[in-house]
């Protein structure tokens, strides 16, 4: 939630600059607060004097956020002709970019380096690092193009989209839905004016200075709004057939024995596999048929390193995740969440919550409970554990003297230890305390390479992972706290693709976490996955970055070896980055088959379900993928699922995607129908239907 409050933000802030007119005229400020559950973490201030923009944004949510200065130059038809954009990102990296708009050239610098092309005078650029005050730019620009449609430099197209009035407090206003930038809409409130009111979250707001009251009601706004658009989605995109289906001709992946099997007939009915069948076996009466046409058949995946919200809940179905596990969430939006999943209100996966249990400091998560003392901290997981949460997950600025008592009373009721090491410890000192598991392979490392006066609430917990370019794995202090995690039977959940994101990430180049298929991406999101994320200010910072990922992969496969229990999770909210987090497995050294087991049956196993989940047996729950190809001989097949099964419910990405405005990688399998069955409930429009409908 808070990266996502982050990633609205500048969007939103690039709202203000496109107000003009006589309004205007003089000096005239716009002042935003950006909140995080509950708490205002930073703030968007825009000066706008005539057709100058002057804005600074800063935000700092979890020890980390961007710090701005824009300024713009508007056009008279209010689109911006010149703009400029310097800073520090998200984790410090430095951000020079620039646009300008003369005549009808369009030339502009961002991460990718300097271009030019010709431009009409209705192109629109889109910031690359822009604040959340452009969001209001964006919009009225938008509002006053045929069918709320513009194309936009330096691709893509944006729409926007009238949701209706919303009254806040005493104000009333209009709220809008942007898409095209990023994988969900972004959604805003506009004043009267025209003018930049909210930009909505479900777990916050950036909203007008002094409303910062009217954060709750516009979180509720958000996620109502949110889950009206996406139980209209689930509509159009959950088939369910009210007779057996048989999907005829696959090949079944055993997660135990590492293999496909002979082509088979696969079986499901109400929501559970009702036969494995050989291939000649006759269909009963009334049968549907899909045609696996000698595909693969798997059971879903899993993404053990979750934030879960209403758009990655579908984006995870589309990529074949059917069950995750939250690591930290809104504790009211996330149940919520839940019975709107478990209900059919809206596409998700099966979720297994985490309670989120952080310690108060400047440097505060916002999510979950913060506490300031060990009582309250105790309270918290008796809290959790009434609620039926599976694990406490501790964070970066929890006291490491209540770790012991922590531990202590989740494991008296039930519950089982997670998360990060806290500041100024180390993994082995936690697991001491009575840690079951330890969350990202680099807070696991760090313990390696830091002196114990540092202070990784910061950016350190990222920026330090260079020093572990040269360390030695087989030294006395990493042998250390590998015994100790074989001797406890402590798990761990690396996040590796994550750690690859932030490492590896170089300017104009493709991210190798999506290098695969960012041609897919919407062009938002493209930009980003092109741009630096850890500041490199030199070539040894560079050099250090590409050893410590090295170093993160043969970890992984010391790890492994040592019979230590890996669970894939990704601390990312697309879906498709477990395909990516299950390839770095491989390129450490571990088979494709074990990979494939280790995010499949081996987390129902951990979880205690694998008698009806993690496999396709007769009797399991109806959860499984279709891919065309064969994973256990290529792990990037898993981006091209063609069907995905969750409870029986039938989903086909190549319909999901394109409502997010990603490429689909797969055609759906054909569907025949019994005659006398019911049609496939909620089969939907045509893809240019839904395009015509969502866009």
């Amino acid at each position: 939630m808070a990266l996502s409050l982050i990633r609205t933000a500048w969007t939103a802030s690039t709202l203000l600059a496109g107000l003009s007119g006589p309004a205007f005229a003089q000096s005239h400020q716009e002042r935003l607060s950006v909140v995080a559950n509950g708490e205002k973490v930073g703030f968007v201030d825009a000066i706008q004097t005539g057709n100058h923009v002057a804005i600074h944004y800063d935000v700092k949510n979890n020890g980390r956020g961007p710090t701005m200065d824009e300024a713009i130059d508007l056009g008279p038809d209010g689109l911006p002709v010149a703009w400029k954009l310097d800073g520090k990102a998200t984790f410090g990296g430095d951000v020079h970019e620039s646009f300008a708009r003369t005549g009808t050239t369009a030339r502009w610098s961002d991460s990718m380096g300097p271009r030019e092309v010709p431009a009409s005078r209705a192109s629109l650029y889109i910031g690359q690092a822009a604040s959340p005050w452009a969001l209001g730019l964006y919009a009225r620009a938008l509002l006053k193009a045929p069918d709320g449609t513009l194309t936009t430099l330096p691709g893509g197209t944006l729409h926007i989209e009238k949701l209706g009035p919303a009254s806040i407090g005493k104000g009333h206003y209009q709220a809008y839905a942007i898409s095209g930038i990023d994988l969900a809409p972004a959604m805003i409130l506009l004043d009267s004016q025209g003018a930049l009111f909210a930009v909505l979250d479900t777990g916050g707001a950036t909203v007008r200075e002094g409303h910062e009251a009217d954060v709750p009601a516009l979180a509720e706004l958000a996620t109502r709004l949110t889950a009206e658009r996406y139980a209209t989605l689930q509509k159009r995109f959950a088939h369910n057939i009210d007779a057996p289906v048989r999907i005829r001709n696959v090949r079944v992946f055993d997660p135990i024995a590492g293999q496909l099997g002979d082509p088979v007939s696969v079986v499901f009915a109400n929501g559970r596999i009702s036969g494995i069948q050989p291939l000649d076996a006759p269909a009963s009466p009334g049968e549907a048929l899909i045609d696996g046409q000698g595909g693969t058949l798997m059971a879903g995946l899993h993404d053990m390193h979750a934030h879960v919200s209403l758009e990655s809940a579908m984006l995870y179905i589309a990529a074949g995740v059917t069950e995750v596990r939250d690591m930290g969430n809104d504790n009211n939006f996330l149940p919520d969440l839940m019975h709107r999943i478990a209900t059919g209100e809206v596409a998700g996966p099966r979720i297994l919550p985490n309670g989120f249990l952080e310690g108060r400091s400047p440097y505060s998560a916002r999510l979950g409970i913060v506490v300031d003392s060990q009582d309250k901290a105790l309270d918290a997981v008796r809290w959790y554990a009434a609620r039926g949460y599976w694990q406490i997950k501790i964070y970066n600025s929890m006291n490491p003297a209540w770790v012991p008592a922590i531990a202590k009373e989740a494991h008296a009721l039930g519950m089982t230890v997670t998360g990060h090491i806290p500041a100024f410890t180390n993994a082995d000192a936690m697991i001491g305390a009575g840690y079951d598991e330890v969350t990202h392979i680099n807070q696991l490392m760090l313990g390696w390479v830091l002196d114990p006066q540092e202070d990784t609430r910061t950016p350190l917990r990222l920026t330090a992972m260079k020093r572990t370019a040269t360390l030695d794995l087989q030294s006395p202090r990493v042998q250390k706290t590998i015994d100790m995690m074989v001797a406890g039977k402590i798990a761990h959940d690396p996040t590796a693709v994550t750690l690859e994101l932030l490492m590896l990430s170089r300017d104009g180049k493709p991210s190798p976490s999506v290098a695969e298929y960012i041609d897919h991406l919407p062009i938002g999101l493209q930009r980003r996955r092109r741009q630096a994320i850890a500041p490199i200010a030199s070539p040894a910072d560079d050099a250090g970055y590409l050893g410590g990922f090295e170093k993160v992969k043969e970890t992984l496969k010391l790890l492994h070896d040592r019979g230590i229990r890996l669970m894939p999770g990704t601390d990312d909210q697309t879906g498709i980055s477990v395909h990516r987090e299950l390839e770095i497995y491989h390129e450490a050294g571990i088979p494709i088959p074990e990979v494939l087991r280790m995010d499949t049956l081996a987390p129902e196993q951990y979880m205690g379900r694998d008698q009806e989940l993690g496999s396709i047996e007769r009797g399991k729950i109806a959860d499984f993928i279709l891919l065309p190809g064969d994973p256990t001989k290529n792990l990037s097949e898993l981006h091209r699922i063609a069907m995905v099964v969750k409870d029986g419910t039938i989903y086909f990405p190549s319909e999901i995607y394109p409502a997010f405005g990603v490429t689909p990688f797969a055609d759906a399998p054909k569907v025949t129908l019994p005659p006398a069955a019911p049609k496939i409930a909620g089969s939907g429009p045509s893809h240019d239907a839904m395009d015509e409908f969502l866009y």
